[in-house]
């Protein structure tokens, strides 16, 4: 038995909370709070003490580490001396950054916010970011960046949000959705303010998902491709569109060489087709009457994204779309996995309205907008559950006959015949000949008499009801009583 104090407290309730606070500080004291930073708990803050590089010894125990407003020009391999493995955040803004040294980040494999803003780098490679598989956020605006080289983000597997804005990139950085096991995840991208004067339409075009693409304040030339997205875009309601315009400087009229019909709008079934596997079919683009040599006319397929300025006459047989220089779509020996929705993007120098679409659903055979596989899938599984459904149905029916009838108690001129589990309530004969059966034409009841209960000839020794209370009350009370008729047994409830 444990020693008491005065009272029988036992001493350890009063010694544990004295020794644990020592025992803790003990265990950190491996890990000191570096100088001249603040620590609370697993956050650590550096910032604005004119540190030049970071502190060498950061705690084990950090999860996010902040070193912003310092002077700290180059971040070496080595900044830090072990790995921090709970560290998730890293806050390097407003420094003078330049240079990031290979496997800089080596040593913190578990980062998923980075943000290196407001430094001094001019140029991004794929070594400054070796180790960072985890990163899901990158801030990189308001540097220098004039260059991107190629597999620079290929190691940011996980990478979600990407700041570029404020920067002197003359070339969109289309690298960072062709990328092989690059960020597939990545669902915003900033490139505003900086030196972007063409685009790559086509790619963003087939980028239809991934539609947090912000180009405002770059010096963007409308050109008629150009223009064909931006008004694409502004029709799907894009939020960077809808939130800061098309972003177009110094716009021009174009002309783009198209001619709109706007009576086609007035057609109910223009923008739905209908044709048999292995046919062809030929599709106008929506609102579009005619085409000029030279115009570009863009298709969006459920598979890729096509222009009419890839039309050659001599592989039509050979490919199996094809946009003719009058913005019609060919489609040759259709399959059903060809189904789905067709968006036409041309430049028609305007806003489409409300009523007006650039869509068209195409349907190969019976299929409708899913893939056969889906559809098939679909199919069985109806299929199964209604089977099921009928052969539960069935299976109930003839359960509820055999039960009925397999041994029924039958009423006789001699009274009644009973059965083994079901009494088959009939109407008194005094009735049928006064006129008085009962009209609800109920006549089932499940009991369970007892076998013992009939002679030899059947008679009923005891009867459970008598034939004048079954006659009027009825098993199942579904109607009221005969008139004239009362209850023979007052035990029974009503």
């Amino acid at each position: 038995m444990p020693p008491t104090l005065s009272g029988g407290t036992p001493w350890t309730s009063h010694i544990l909370p004295l020794i644990l606070p020592l025992f803790l500080g003990a265990l950190h004291s491996a890990d000191p709070c570096p100088s001249p930073c603040l620590c609370a708990s697993d956050i650590i803050s550096c910032s604005n003490q004119n540190l030049s590089s970071p502190p060498l010894k950061i705690p084990g125990y950090s999860s996010r580490l902040d070193l912003s407003h310092n002077i700290i020009e180059i971040l070496s391999s080595s900044w830090t001396s072990q790995t921090l493995h709970r560290l998730t955040t890293l806050t390097l803004n407003w420094n003078f950054i330049s240079e990031i040294q290979e496997n800089a980040f080596a040593l913190t494999p578990y980062l998923t916010h980075l943000d290196i803003s407001s430094n001094q780098l001019a140029v991004l490679n794929a070594t400054m970011f070796t180790g960072l598989k985890e990163l899901q956020e990158l801030l990189l605006f308001g540097n220098q960046i004039s260059h991107i080289e190629k597999n620079t983000f290929q190691i940011l597997v996980h990478l979600q949000r990407l700041y570029l804005s404020g920067n002197l990139l003359t070339k969109f950085p289309v690298e960072l959705y062709e990328e092989q096991n690059g960020p597939t995840n990545l669902t915003f991208l900033d490139l505003s303010a900086n030196r972007l004067s063409q685009l790559p339409v086509q790619k963003l075009l087939s980028l239809h998902d991934k539609s947090g693409i912000y180009l405002q304040d770059n010096p963007l030339v409308c050109d008629c491709p150009v223009q064909a997205l931006m008004e694409y875009w502004t029709w799907k309601q894009y939020r960077p569109i809808v939130d800061f315009g098309s972003g177009c400087k110094g716009r021009q009229d174009f002309e783009c060489g198209l001619q709109e019909n706007p009576t086609i709008q007035d057609e109910e079934d223009v923008y739905e087709y209908h044709v048999d596997p292995g046919r062809e079919l030929s599709v106008p683009c929506p609102g579009i009457s005619t085409a000029k040599e030279g115009a570009l006319v863009y298709w969006l397929t459920p598979h890729t994204v096509l222009n009419s300025s890839e039309y050659n006459s001599s592989k039509g047989p050979t490919q199996r779309f094809m946009v003719f220089p009058n913005g019609t779509l060919e489609i040759y020996s259709a399959q059903v996995e060809d189904s789905g929705t067709y968006s036409c993007v041309a430049s028609r120098g305007r806003h489409l309205g409300s009523g007006e679409s650039l869509e068209i659903t195409i349907m190969v055979g019976n299929s409708s907008l899913t893939t056969s596989e889906d559809k098939n899938g679909r199919s069985s599984e109806h299929f199964n559950t209604a089977f099921t459904t009928l052969a539960s149905c069935v299976v109930s029916i003839i359960l509820v006959l055999l039960y009925l009838y397999l041994t029924p108690c039958r009423c006789g001129r001699n009274g009644w015949r009973c059965g083994g589990r079901a009494i088959v309530v009939c109407s008194d004969p005094r009735e049928v000949e006064a006129g008085q059966r009962r009209a609800n034409g109920k006549r089932v009841a499940f009991l369970e008499p007892q076998l013992e209960g009939c002679d030899r000839n059947g008679a009923p020794k005891s009867p459970v009801l008598t034939p004048g209370y079954a006659g009027t009350e009825g098993i199942l009370k579904n109607g009221s009583r005969t008139v004239g008729q009362t209850s023979t047994d007052s035990t029974h409830p009503e």
